[in-house]
């Protein structure tokens, strides 16, 4: 057991909230009981993730995607009352980080993507450098098709593969979640393939225009490492219980 006071400050201290500009509050979200005996993470603040965590006796919950987002409509009707509604009966405080959990050099999103599929972290592109956002590697492959069997059969779920030259895969670049904007930083970071979580209609012309190649595999798979490690972590260094639960996404 420890005080949610005490979460707070540990999740703040790790992943530095304060040095982004984000699409939403990162921190504490939703305040619950004062002691939090057990933790769950999940990749978003979902009514099925709350349930679950209710089903679990949870005190907290840290998530990637938060309720709350900038232009918002800010009133309490329709999910947003159902999610509310049983936070606030259960007493269950809920903690979302966006890109800052994108971001940690190790924990992040971005960091255990890489770490998954075998990547070796090398730099960072993009002019969210110093954020960690974009981040490039090695790692050989006959060409992206192989590649991207290796992460569909990694993360466990079909991936979109434009690869408009078919050339050996030595220099890679990815970004997770919904970073297709992205892909014009990664071709001039001069790597062979960009991996994110979704594609957009413009980067199919990007990549046959520019012979890089394009990986589409899940915004939730590409996201569902960052919150169960940074939980994990600050879980262990307060003695509090943790459980990732992963509530299924095909997007």
């Amino acid at each position: 057991m420890t005080e949610a006071k005490q979460l707070t400050a540990a999740f703040d201290a790790l992943l530095q909230p304060d040095r982004f500009k984000d699409y939403g509050p990162n921190g504490l979200q939703v305040q619950g009981r004062a002691n939090v005996h057990k933790l769950v993470s999940g990749v978003t603040a979902s009514k099925a993730l709350i349930e679950a965590a209710i089903d679990l006796k949870a005190d907290g919950i840290l998530v990637h995607h938060g309720l709350f987002w900038r232009g918002q409509d800010g009133r309490v009707v329709g999910w947003m009352r159902e999610r509310l509604k049983l936070l606030l009966a259960h007493d269950i405080n809920v903690w979302a980080y966006h890109l800052p959990l994108d971001a940690h050099p190790t924990l992040g999103n971005n960091a255990q993507l890489g770490q998954i599929l075998g990547f070796e972290i090398t730099d960072w592109f993009g002019e969210q450098k110093l954020a960690c956002l974009g981040q490039v590697g090695t790692q050989a492959f006959q060409n992206a098709q192989q590649l991207a069997d290796h992460v569909a059969h990694t993360l466990g779920r079909h991936v979109i593969c434009i690869d408009p030259v078919g050339r050996e895969i030595r220099r890679l670049a990815w970004c997770s979640g919904g970073a297709q904007g992205y892909f014009e930083e990664a071709i001039a970071a001069g790597v062979d393939v960009f991996l994110t979580g979704e594609i957009s209609e413009p980067q199919m012309h990007y990549a046959h225009e520019m012979g890089v190649a394009f990986l589409a595999c899940g915004h939730h798979a590409t996201e569902r490492y960052g919150a169960q490690a940074v939980a994990s972590h600050v879980a262990q260094s307060l003695g509090v219980a943790h459980q990732f639960i992963d509530i299924d996404n095909p997007a």
